[in-house]
Protein backbone atom coordinates (compact mmCIF):
# COMPACT_ATOMS: atom_id res chain seq x y z
CA UNK A 1 0.00 0.00 0.00
CA UNK A 2 1.46 3.55 -1.03
CA UNK A 3 0.48 6.00 1.31
CA UNK A 4 -1.12 9.54 0.09
CA UNK A 5 -1.77 12.63 1.51
CA UNK A 6 -4.82 12.89 3.96
CA UNK A 7 -4.91 8.88 4.26
CA UNK A 8 -5.33 8.06 8.20
CA UNK A 9 -3.08 4.92 9.44
CA UNK A 10 -3.61 2.58 12.08
CA UNK A 11 -1.10 0.61 13.94
CA UNK A 12 -1.38 -3.15 14.64
CA UNK A 13 0.60 -3.42 17.64
CA UNK A 14 -0.78 -0.47 19.80
CA UNK A 15 -3.35 2.35 19.89
CA UNK A 16 -1.43 4.87 17.60
CA UNK A 17 -3.05 6.54 14.25
CA UNK A 18 -1.27 9.10 12.23
CA UNK A 19 -2.55 11.06 9.25
CA UNK A 20 -0.02 11.35 5.86
CA UNK A 21 0.84 14.77 6.18
CA UNK A 22 3.50 15.04 3.31
CA UNK A 23 4.71 11.69 1.09
CA UNK A 24 7.16 11.61 -1.39
CA UNK A 25 9.11 8.33 -0.36
CA UNK A 26 7.57 6.20 -3.26
CA UNK A 27 6.36 2.93 -2.37
CA UNK A 28 8.20 2.64 1.10
CA UNK A 29 5.89 1.20 4.24
CA UNK A 30 5.10 2.59 7.16
CA UNK A 31 5.54 0.94 10.75
CA UNK A 32 4.35 1.29 14.22
CA UNK A 33 6.42 -0.80 16.60
CA UNK A 34 7.77 -3.11 14.38
CA UNK A 35 4.68 -3.84 12.02
CA UNK A 36 3.09 -2.33 9.27
CA UNK A 37 0.22 0.42 9.82
CA UNK A 38 -2.95 -0.32 8.04
CA UNK A 39 -5.63 1.96 6.96
CA UNK A 40 -8.55 1.95 9.39
CA UNK A 41 -11.59 1.84 6.67
CA UNK A 42 -9.64 -1.59 5.44
CA UNK A 43 -8.71 -3.81 7.60
CA UNK A 44 -8.99 -4.30 11.81
CA UNK A 45 -6.45 -1.91 13.60
CA UNK A 46 -7.33 -4.07 16.57
CA UNK A 47 -4.39 -4.32 18.44
CA UNK A 48 -3.21 -7.98 17.89
CA UNK A 49 0.23 -8.26 19.45
CA UNK A 50 2.70 -5.91 21.53
CA UNK A 51 5.49 -4.04 19.99
CA UNK A 52 8.50 -4.67 19.21
CA UNK A 53 10.95 -3.91 23.00
CA UNK A 54 13.68 -2.40 20.33
CA UNK A 55 11.27 -0.17 18.31
CA UNK A 56 8.90 1.48 21.72
CA UNK A 57 10.13 4.70 21.90
CA UNK A 58 5.82 5.71 21.55
CA UNK A 59 4.06 8.84 19.88
CA UNK A 60 2.91 11.82 21.47
CA UNK A 61 -0.20 13.13 20.43
CA UNK A 62 -0.27 15.96 18.08
CA UNK A 63 3.61 15.75 16.89
CA UNK A 64 4.48 15.57 13.39
CA UNK A 65 7.10 13.27 12.93
CA UNK A 66 9.27 13.35 9.97
CA UNK A 67 12.05 11.77 7.94
CA UNK A 68 15.78 13.79 8.57
CA UNK A 69 15.37 15.22 4.68
CA UNK A 70 11.81 15.81 4.73
CA UNK A 71 10.47 13.62 2.07
CA UNK A 72 7.77 12.13 4.51
CA UNK A 73 5.87 14.19 7.40
CA UNK A 74 3.10 12.46 10.15
CA UNK A 75 0.73 13.69 12.14
CA UNK A 76 0.27 11.77 15.23
CA UNK A 77 -3.80 11.90 15.66
CA UNK A 78 -4.07 8.74 18.58
CA UNK A 79 -0.48 8.15 21.11
CA UNK A 80 0.37 5.27 21.71
CA UNK A 81 3.86 2.82 22.48
CA UNK A 82 5.51 1.72 19.30
CA UNK A 83 7.65 3.65 16.80
CA UNK A 84 7.22 5.26 13.72
CA UNK A 85 9.34 4.04 10.88
CA UNK A 86 9.27 4.89 7.18
CA UNK A 87 11.54 1.71 5.15
CA UNK A 88 13.32 0.88 8.50
CA UNK A 89 13.94 4.16 9.39
CA UNK A 90 12.71 5.00 12.37
CA UNK A 91 10.70 8.81 12.26
CA UNK A 92 11.39 11.88 14.71
CA UNK A 93 9.81 14.56 16.20
CA UNK A 94 9.43 17.93 14.07
CA UNK A 95 10.35 21.13 15.73
CA UNK A 96 8.56 23.71 15.35
CA UNK A 97 10.37 26.70 13.48
CA UNK A 98 10.52 29.81 15.48
CA UNK A 99 8.78 32.43 14.83
CA UNK A 100 9.98 36.24 13.30
CA UNK A 101 10.77 38.61 15.56
CA UNK A 102 8.86 41.69 16.09
CA UNK A 103 11.34 44.46 17.54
Amino acid sequence: MTPRIGMMLASTVDSTSVVVVRWTAGDQEVTCGGSPMVDPTQADPTPRQPPDPDRSTGTLLGKRYATEDGTVELLCTRPGKGTLAVGGTPLRVKSAKPLPASD
